[in-house]
């Protein structure tokens, strides 16, 4: 029989609540403290295509559903949201990848809550998750948007719109904090050349390999893309004028090599020029551009495929 309690009916009967949660379209299940599977709901089985008897007594480290996260790493043998869930007793969310019965990877989110006795020990948790599928492609659409508004489409590196947000972004931290910073402007070296010897195929080609080149000779810290046409920027950050020149000499080098990639494919070599400047204080982003600039030039003149730092 149910019970009044202000003014709502609450059977007693637990398969009442079963019930419920069977019908809920989130996945739910319960594991105790060696995180053993105790309880499958209908919504778990819908999403995953396993059903509760072939889940249950399992334990999460047989990676039935081989939880994934982003990176590809294997939730289950490290980083369970479920043990992390049980050892702190907090919440956890996530965003992750299952296998499904059919072999399919599917996005979920999932969130997670430790379950208590009636003293308040923990004895288990309780996760529930959700189809991210929608979610998921909602995210890959906007990455794809930024993509398109910060990435040049031919080198994949960043844009000039992107370039010009990072050395505003230096310059300020620069003023504000003194973190050392420094420019550098690569031009590729006879690009036009290359076009009308070998066709706008291998100069694009020159291209790629360039950027590729660049990219590989710079740091983690480093910002470096595509300025425009046969120009690279890098934004260069806690840098001194020993270390600028050394990483200006250094993508004169990479570029170099890459030289002879491209030579063995198309019989076009490949050379950059450099120019690398320090910040200075009081000094706009367009003046700092335009040392480095010059010093670009002045690295052409003295004969191509070399630095000149200032």
């Amino acid at each position: 029989m149910p019970e009044e309690a202000n003014g709502t009916l609450f059977p007693k009967d637990p398969a009442f609540y079963k019930d419920l949660l069977d019908h809920m379209s989130d996945g739910v299940y319960f594991v105790d403290r060696s995180r053993r599977i105790l309880y499958w709901n209908e919504g778990a089985h819908r999403l995953t295509g396993y059903a509760a008897e072939e889940l249950l007594g399992h334990r999460c480290q047989d990676d039935i559903l081989c939880h994934i996260d982003g990176e590809g790493n294997q939730l289950c043998q490290e980083g369970c949201p479920l043990t992390a869930s049980m050892d702190d007793g907090g919440t956890h969310e996530a965003n992750v990848f299952l296998r499904n019965k059919q072999g399919r990877r599917v996005p979920v989110n999932v969130r997670v809550q430790p379950v208590r006795d009636a003293g308040g020990a923990i004895v288990g948790a309780i996760e529930i998750f959700s189809d991210d599928s929608a979610q998921n492609e909602a995210r890959r659409r906007a990455e794809a948007l930024k993509r398109l508004a910060f990435f040049d489409h031919l080198t994949q590196l960043p844009n000039r719109r992107y370039l010009e947000m990072s050395m505003h972004t230096a310059q300020s931290e620069f003023e504000v904090h003194r973190d050392p910073f420094g420019l550098l402007v690569m031009d590729l070296d006879g690009l036009k050349q290359i076009n009308d010897t070998f066709g706008h195929g291998c100069g694009d080609l020159a291209l790629q390999e360039t950027a590729k080149a660049l990219a590989g000779a710079l740091r983690p810290v480093d910002a470096v893309g595509r300025w425009g046409g046969d120009e690279f920027l890098a934004i260069v950050r806690n840098v001194d004028a020993q270390s600028l020149k050394t990483l200006a000499e250094r993508c004169v080098e990479q570029v170099r090599k890459a030289s002879t990639i491209l030579e063995e494919r198309k019989g076009a070599t490949i050379s950059v020029s450099v120019g690398a400047a320090l910040a200075r204080l009081g000094e706009m982003p367009a003046e700092l551009l335009g040392r480095a600039d010059a010093l670009m030039y002045q690295s052409k003149r003295n004969g191509r495929n070399r630095a000149g730092v200032e």
